[in-house]
């Protein structure tokens, strides 16, 4: 894997973040993550702002991988890479958006969950997917059904990951890492409980950690 990817996978978890008060909590959150050990975020465009956040958690945090979910047009691409963003999280496989990316030089993780976006990913030289909704899809079954004929790619499972499954899924060679929100929820976020949240990402990466030793 690349550099990029091979930090992502080392981190195991990525938080997936709704910001409602860009520039109330962006730098305050990157700052809480990384206490906590997760020096990665993405920001999704499901709230207003989120180039804005990536800006700021980027400038408040320059150690940190901060990049984009949510991504759906080309133009939010070129507001993320406007904003310092570093990789593209997409909910599903649109080749447009891959080869947009790809010709703009960003990292971009598309979400696949059937084997013709499995085949379609192999085409653009991809190494990690997105695996979205992935309980609602058929879970770390449907994952490792989907390896056997796609070896070749590493996995992103996003929806429905908790600290309660995530050792069950990180501790299969298939997944890069786990995406969730259960450490950045709306009521952690907005209530800026941001000990808890670091406390959450401590406890994640001791999961992670575990898992692969």
């Amino acid at each position: 894997m690349n550099a990029m990817n091979e930090r992502i996978s080392q981190i195991g978890v990525v938080p997936v973040i709704k910001l409602n008060h860009p520039g109330r909590d962006a730098a305050a959150l990157g700052k809480a993550l990384c206490a906590g050990g997760v020096s990665i975020a993405e920001i999704t465009f499901r709230a207003a702002g989120a180039d804005k956040a990536i800006k700021l958690m980027k400038g408040a945090c320059p150690e940190m991988l901060v990049g984009a979910g949510t991504v759906i047009n080309t133009t939010q691409i070129d507001r993320v890479i406007e904003a310092g963003g570093e990789f593209i999280v997409t909910p599903g496989f649109d080749s447009e958006l891959v080869a947009y990316a790809q010709e703009k030089n960003i990292p971009i993780f598309p979400g696949c969950t059937t084997a013709t976006d499995y085949h379609q990913a192999l085409k653009f030289g991809l190494e990690i997917l997105k695996f979205f909704p992935a309980e609602q899809s058929g879970g770390l079954a449907k994952i490792k059904a989907l390896s056997a004929p796609f070896p070749m790619f590493k996995v992103m499972p996003t929806g429905g990951i908790s600290l309660k499954n995530l050792k069950e899924y990180i501790s299969c060679p298939i997944i890069a890492a786990c995406g969730g929100s259960y450490m950045v929820t709306a009521d952690l976020i907005d209530g800026q409980k941001w000990d808890e949240i670091t406390q959450l990402c401590r406890k994640s990466r001791e999961i992670v950690k575990e898992a692969r030793t």
